[in-house]
């Protein structure tokens, strides 16, 4: 079989496997020069690659949902319609439809003396981006990067997660079809590669994954001062206002906790719930699973863990906490049917939860979720501020001095009020964590410029003051200085009195 250098994208429905170092790089080189070359897609381009993705995605549906399922163990194909194809959809509409006005030239304020120019901002593509892509939605944390990346204008090589090979195998074919080389390439391999990958010279690097390796992401990255965006995650907390256990409350903090089994980065991985509701929300958590999956964990609905490994974290982290005097709770009916289905893990309440368990110390990723008490809102919102800042944010409750103070006093990569996950649906809102659970936003506008480089112009109109202020000096320097840098009047605020000093 031949390699990467001199072939074209069609020469055989597969790429090379696995894609190693040099011949990663040379993929690279071979995108950096074809961008180079050509002229940069103008909007129509952009809008077709956008199409022909978005009939990729259409065409190969069915396979996806097969594949991402036999990856999983189990997955329902509604859960990867809903959580998967649908997001990848809206998005390609999204940018679309906004397309014509991300790419506009953004005109910009010019001073005084430099009045007979003018100023702008062009939005051009970087070049070429690199996307490493998780394996919790293989699909849709791989394909919205993608698009975001193709509207802006560039070309792109994307490494999927090694944990989801059927996925990252179909992913590979699709673009295949769909793409020549020079504009869309995948690379597949496991950790080897994609730490290679993450060292290669792109001109935009995007990571989707846990928070310690994208720390080795943004290291590798910075031997070549590439620019990255890291979508990480955390522990998201969800406050729940006094006397606001209620139907309507457990069932979205069930749907964000229990979708894809937990293994969601914005999932809600653990509850602050007021001191005289504890009984109330563990009773109306376990009938709500119950109403959700009424064949309990063996549902056709319920997704089961992606590995072994991953399945034993979870196991370790509920006999820790039972080891350390918490009270495990298995939620739902039928909790022991999970054994009759391969790496199925039951939805588990662990009420009681202190700092000193594992299971409020790491990232849950699982449908396992703590529950702790407060007293106050004064008391939930402390306890949030003194952990790393959280990719999601819930609180439910009314929209009172409360929920204001939550808002004010809290920092994270986006609050849902009265809602679980459902910000990462609204094309138009940012998505994106702080410090630990990451670093830059995309979707919406956002996404857009994180692909695009800001390149600031200036025009001189045909007259220009500024002329008079070259040298040599003179009086006109002197009356051009005395007009820009006159004394304000007064003192600033703050300004240290004589009678301070």
């Amino acid at each position: 079989m031949s390699t990467l250098n001199g072939i074209r994208s069609h020469d055989f429905d597969f790429y090379p496997e696995p894609v190693h170092g040099t011949d990663a790089q040379a993929l690279l080189e071979r995108q950096r020069a074809a961008f180079l070359k050509e002229a940069r897609p103008d909007h129509d381009q952009r809008k077709a690659r956008l199409a022909r993705l978005r009939a990729a995605v259409l065409a190969y549906r069915s396979e996806v949902e097969e594949a991402i399922s036999a990856d999983f163990g189990h997955r329902s194909r509604h859960e990867t319609g809903i959580m998967e194809l649908v997001g990848v959809i809206q998005a390609i509409d999204y940018l679309t439809r906004n397309l014509r006005r991300f790419m506009r030239p953004e005109r910009r304020h010019v001073g005084f003396i430099y009045r007979s120019g003018r100023a702008y901002v062009e939005y051009q593509p970087k070049g070429v981006v690199g996307v490493m892509a998780p394996w919790n939605y293989p699909f849709s944390l791989t394909f919205i990067p993608l698009a975001t990346a193709l509207a802006a204008g560039n070309r792109v090589m994307l490494k999927p997660s090694e944990l989801t090979p059927r996925t990252s195998e179909l992913i590979r074919r699709m673009l295949a079809d769909t793409f020549p080389l020079e504009e869309v390439a995948v690379v597949i391999g496991g950790p080897d590669v994609g730490a290679a990958f993450s060292a290669l010279a792109f001109d935009h690097l995007f990571f989707t994954g846990s928070t310690q390796v994208g720390r080795k992401v943004m290291k590798a990255a910075s031997e070549n001062l590439v620019p990255v965006t890291l979508e990480l995650g955390g522990k998201s907390p969800v406050i729940v206002a006094r006397g606001h256990v209620d139907d309507r409350t457990m069932s979205s903090i069930v749907f964000g906790k229990l979708a894809n089994a937990g293994q969601t980065c914005v999932a809600p991985d653990y509850a602050l719930i007021h001191e005289q509701d504890r009984d109330a929300f563990v009773a109306q958590y376990k009938a709500t699973v119950a109403r959700f999956y009424p064949n309990g964990p063996a549902s056709d609905d319920y997704t089961s863990i992606v590995s072994d490994r991953h399945y034993d974290r979870l196991t370790l982290l509920v006999e820790d906490a039972r080891h350390k005097g918490a009270s495990v709770i298995a939620a739902g009916l039928k909790p022991e049917s999970a054994a009759g289905k391969p790496r199925t893990f039951p939805p588990t309440l662990i009420v009681g939860a202190r700092d000193d368990l594992m299971v409020m110390q790491e990232e849950i990723f699982g449908p396992i979720l703590p529950v702790r008490t407060y007293r106050t809102m004064v008391e939930a919102i402390d306890y949030v501020n003194r952990r790393p800042r959280p990719l999601a944010l819930y609180y439910f409750g009314a929209r009172d001095a409360e929920c204001e103070s939550l808002l004010e006093r809290t920092t994270s990569g986006n609050v849902g009020i009265n809602n679980t996950i459902m910000h990462v649906a609204q094309d138009d809102l940012p998505f994106g964590g702080v410090g630990p659970s990451g670093m830059g936003a995309y979707h919406g506008l956002e996404g857009f410029r994180a692909m695009s480089h800001a390149k600031g112009v200036f025009i001189q109109g045909r007259w220009s003051f500024a002329r008079l202020l070259h040298a040599p000096f003179g009086k006109l320097a002197d009356l051009a200085l005395a007009a820009t840098l006159r004394k304000a009047r007064g003192r600033p605020t703050g300004y240290p009195s004589k009678a301070s000093s």
